[in-house]
Protein backbone atom coordinates (compact mmCIF):
# COMPACT_ATOMS: atom_id res chain seq x y z
CA UNK A 1 0.00 0.00 0.00
CA UNK A 2 1.07 3.58 -0.68
CA UNK A 3 4.36 2.69 -2.42
CA UNK A 4 5.50 0.43 0.41
CA UNK A 5 5.35 3.20 3.05
CA UNK A 6 3.86 2.02 6.35
CA UNK A 7 1.23 4.49 7.51
CA UNK A 8 0.46 4.99 11.17
CA UNK A 9 -2.93 6.67 11.53
CA UNK A 10 -2.05 8.26 14.87
CA UNK A 11 0.31 10.58 13.01
CA UNK A 12 -2.51 12.34 11.22
CA UNK A 13 -5.73 11.57 13.10
CA UNK A 14 -6.64 13.19 16.43
CA UNK A 15 -7.94 10.98 19.26
CA UNK A 16 -11.48 12.23 18.62
CA UNK A 17 -12.04 13.53 15.11
CA UNK A 18 -14.96 15.94 14.55
CA UNK A 19 -18.03 14.32 13.06
CA UNK A 20 -18.75 15.67 9.60
CA UNK A 21 -22.33 16.18 8.43
CA UNK A 22 -23.21 13.72 5.67
CA UNK A 23 -26.37 13.21 3.63
CA UNK A 24 -28.77 10.67 5.14
CA UNK A 25 -28.10 7.12 3.89
CA UNK A 26 -30.35 4.09 3.99
CA UNK A 27 -28.87 0.87 5.38
CA UNK A 28 -28.04 -0.64 2.00
CA UNK A 29 -26.34 2.45 0.62
CA UNK A 30 -24.52 3.00 3.93
CA UNK A 31 -23.16 -0.53 3.91
CA UNK A 32 -22.11 -0.25 0.27
CA UNK A 33 -20.39 3.08 0.98
CA UNK A 34 -18.48 1.62 3.93
CA UNK A 35 -17.43 -1.43 1.94
CA UNK A 36 -16.11 0.90 -0.72
CA UNK A 37 -14.34 2.99 1.93
CA UNK A 38 -12.64 -0.11 3.31
CA UNK A 39 -11.62 -1.17 -0.18
CA UNK A 40 -9.96 2.21 -0.73
CA UNK A 41 -8.38 2.11 2.72
CA UNK A 42 -6.90 -1.23 1.72
CA UNK A 43 -5.32 0.55 -1.23
CA UNK A 44 -3.75 3.13 1.07
CA UNK A 45 -6.23 6.00 0.63
CA UNK A 46 -5.80 8.31 3.62
CA UNK A 47 -8.90 10.40 2.89
CA UNK A 48 -11.06 7.26 2.93
CA UNK A 49 -9.47 6.20 6.19
CA UNK A 50 -10.24 9.59 7.75
CA UNK A 51 -13.85 9.25 6.56
CA UNK A 52 -14.10 5.77 8.09
CA UNK A 53 -12.70 7.15 11.35
CA UNK A 54 -15.35 9.87 11.35
CA UNK A 55 -18.09 7.28 10.85
CA UNK A 56 -16.89 4.75 13.40
CA UNK A 57 -14.94 6.54 16.14
CA UNK A 58 -17.88 7.41 18.37
CA UNK A 59 -19.56 4.00 18.38
CA UNK A 60 -16.27 2.08 18.74
CA UNK A 61 -15.25 4.34 21.62
CA UNK A 62 -18.55 3.54 23.36
CA UNK A 63 -18.08 -0.20 22.89
CA UNK A 64 -14.53 -0.13 24.25
CA UNK A 65 -15.52 2.06 27.19
CA UNK A 66 -18.28 -0.34 28.22
CA UNK A 67 -15.63 -3.04 28.56
CA UNK A 68 -12.84 -0.98 30.14
CA UNK A 69 -14.71 1.75 32.04
CA UNK A 70 -11.61 3.93 31.75
CA UNK A 71 -11.24 6.85 29.35
CA UNK A 72 -7.46 6.69 28.93
CA UNK A 73 -7.47 2.94 28.32
CA UNK A 74 -10.37 3.31 25.90
CA UNK A 75 -8.52 5.97 23.88
CA UNK A 76 -5.48 3.69 23.69
CA UNK A 77 -7.61 0.78 22.49
CA UNK A 78 -9.42 2.95 19.95
CA UNK A 79 -6.07 4.06 18.53
CA UNK A 80 -4.90 0.44 18.31
CA UNK A 81 -8.14 -0.60 16.63
CA UNK A 82 -7.83 1.99 13.88
CA UNK A 83 -4.21 1.05 13.29
CA UNK A 84 -5.44 -2.53 13.01
CA UNK A 85 -8.19 -1.47 10.58
CA UNK A 86 -5.61 0.29 8.43
CA UNK A 87 -3.33 -2.77 8.44
CA UNK A 88 -6.09 -5.35 7.89
CA UNK A 89 -8.30 -3.47 5.44
CA UNK A 90 -6.80 -5.34 2.42
CA UNK A 91 -7.94 -8.60 4.05
CA UNK A 92 -11.54 -7.54 4.69
CA UNK A 93 -14.09 -9.79 2.96
CA UNK A 94 -17.62 -8.35 2.66
CA UNK A 95 -19.01 -11.89 2.44
CA UNK A 96 -18.02 -12.45 6.10
CA UNK A 97 -19.93 -9.51 7.55
CA UNK A 98 -20.67 -5.80 7.41
CA UNK A 99 -17.77 -3.36 7.82
CA UNK A 100 -19.17 -2.02 11.10
CA UNK A 101 -19.65 -5.53 12.47
CA UNK A 102 -16.03 -6.32 11.56
CA UNK A 103 -14.80 -3.13 13.26
CA UNK A 104 -16.92 -3.81 16.36
CA UNK A 105 -15.45 -7.32 16.63
CA UNK A 106 -11.92 -5.93 16.41
CA UNK A 107 -12.75 -3.37 19.10
CA UNK A 108 -14.35 -5.85 21.46
CA UNK A 109 -11.46 -8.31 21.13
CA UNK A 110 -8.86 -5.60 21.64
CA UNK A 111 -10.75 -4.25 24.67
CA UNK A 112 -11.03 -7.67 26.27
CA UNK A 113 -7.32 -8.31 25.68
CA UNK A 114 -6.51 -4.98 27.34
CA UNK A 115 -8.78 -5.74 30.30
CA UNK A 116 -7.22 -9.16 30.83
CA UNK A 117 -3.75 -7.62 30.66
CA UNK A 118 -4.68 -5.03 33.30
CA UNK A 119 -6.17 -7.73 35.53
CA UNK A 120 -3.05 -9.91 35.19
CA UNK A 121 -0.82 -6.97 36.13
CA UNK A 122 -3.06 -6.19 39.09
CA UNK A 123 -2.91 -9.78 40.35
CA UNK A 124 0.87 -9.84 39.91
CA UNK A 125 1.24 -6.58 41.82
CA UNK A 126 -0.92 -7.95 44.63
CA UNK A 127 1.19 -11.11 44.82
CA UNK A 128 4.45 -9.16 44.83
CA UNK A 129 3.13 -6.84 47.55
CA UNK A 130 1.99 -9.76 49.68
CA UNK A 131 5.29 -11.54 49.22
CA UNK A 132 7.20 -8.39 50.17
CA UNK A 133 5.15 -7.98 53.35
CA UNK A 134 5.65 -11.60 54.30
CA UNK A 135 9.37 -11.52 53.59
CA UNK A 136 9.68 -8.32 55.60
CA UNK A 137 8.02 -9.94 58.58
CA UNK A 138 10.33 -12.93 58.43
CA UNK A 139 13.46 -11.22 57.14
CA UNK A 140 16.54 -13.29 57.95
CA UNK A 141 18.44 -10.39 59.46
CA UNK A 142 15.61 -9.11 61.62
CA UNK A 143 12.83 -11.49 62.50
CA UNK A 144 14.88 -14.68 62.57
CA UNK A 145 17.79 -13.07 64.37
CA UNK A 146 15.35 -11.65 66.90
CA UNK A 147 14.11 -15.14 67.76
CA UNK A 148 17.42 -16.88 67.45
CA UNK A 149 17.88 -17.47 71.15
CA UNK A 150 16.35 -19.86 73.63
CA UNK A 151 12.71 -20.74 73.64
CA UNK A 152 11.72 -18.61 70.64
CA UNK A 153 14.31 -20.29 68.43
CA UNK A 154 12.85 -23.62 69.46
CA UNK A 155 9.36 -22.43 68.52
CA UNK A 156 10.57 -21.41 65.08
CA UNK A 157 12.30 -24.74 64.48
CA UNK A 158 9.21 -26.58 65.68
CA UNK A 159 7.00 -24.57 63.35
CA UNK A 160 9.31 -25.19 60.41
CA UNK A 161 9.00 -28.94 61.00
CA UNK A 162 5.26 -28.57 60.36
CA UNK A 163 5.91 -27.40 56.82
CA UNK A 164 5.94 -29.72 53.84
CA UNK A 165 9.37 -31.08 52.87
CA UNK A 166 9.60 -28.77 49.84
CA UNK A 167 8.55 -25.68 51.79
CA UNK A 168 10.87 -26.49 54.69
CA UNK A 169 13.83 -26.99 52.38
CA UNK A 170 13.22 -23.69 50.59
CA UNK A 171 12.69 -21.76 53.84
CA UNK A 172 15.85 -23.14 55.45
CA UNK A 173 17.96 -22.33 52.41
CA UNK A 174 16.53 -18.82 52.25
CA UNK A 175 16.77 -17.84 55.90
CA UNK A 176 19.36 -20.08 57.52
CA UNK A 177 21.71 -20.46 54.56
CA UNK A 178 21.10 -16.88 53.31
CA UNK A 179 20.68 -17.96 49.68
CA UNK A 180 18.77 -15.80 47.24
CA UNK A 181 15.69 -17.23 45.58
CA UNK A 182 17.60 -17.56 42.31
CA UNK A 183 20.39 -19.45 44.07
CA UNK A 184 17.84 -21.75 45.71
CA UNK A 185 16.21 -22.45 42.35
CA UNK A 186 19.62 -23.32 40.89
CA UNK A 187 20.57 -25.56 43.81
CA UNK A 188 17.24 -27.41 43.78
CA UNK A 189 17.08 -27.47 39.98
CA UNK A 190 13.58 -26.03 40.14
CA UNK A 191 11.94 -23.12 38.28
CA UNK A 192 12.29 -19.78 40.06
CA UNK A 193 8.52 -19.38 40.18
CA UNK A 194 8.17 -22.72 41.95
CA UNK A 195 10.74 -21.72 44.57
CA UNK A 196 9.05 -18.36 45.15
CA UNK A 197 5.70 -20.08 45.61
CA UNK A 198 7.14 -22.56 48.13
CA UNK A 199 8.76 -19.80 50.16
CA UNK A 200 5.62 -17.66 50.06
CA UNK A 201 3.35 -20.52 51.16
CA UNK A 202 5.85 -21.63 53.78
CA UNK A 203 6.08 -18.14 55.26
CA UNK A 204 2.32 -17.82 55.34
CA UNK A 205 2.12 -21.12 57.20
CA UNK A 206 4.82 -20.01 59.65
CA UNK A 207 2.99 -16.77 60.30
CA UNK A 208 -0.20 -18.73 60.94
CA UNK A 209 1.54 -21.12 63.35
CA UNK A 210 3.84 -18.66 65.11
CA UNK A 211 1.49 -15.69 65.31
CA UNK A 212 -0.20 -16.71 68.57
CA UNK A 213 3.07 -17.93 70.14
CA UNK A 214 5.53 -15.06 69.61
Amino acid sequence: MDDGVTLHPETFLPPCAPVAHRPMENDASKEFAEIELLRRVGEGDRASFAELYTRYAKILFSIAYRVLNNTEATEDVLQDVFVQIWDKAPLYDPARGKPLTWAVTLTRNKSIDRLRSVQRRSRLNDEVEQEAKTLEQFDSRDSFSAVSAGEQAGLVREAIRELSKDQREAIELAFFSSLTQSEIAERLNEPLGTVKARIRRGLMKLREVLGPRL
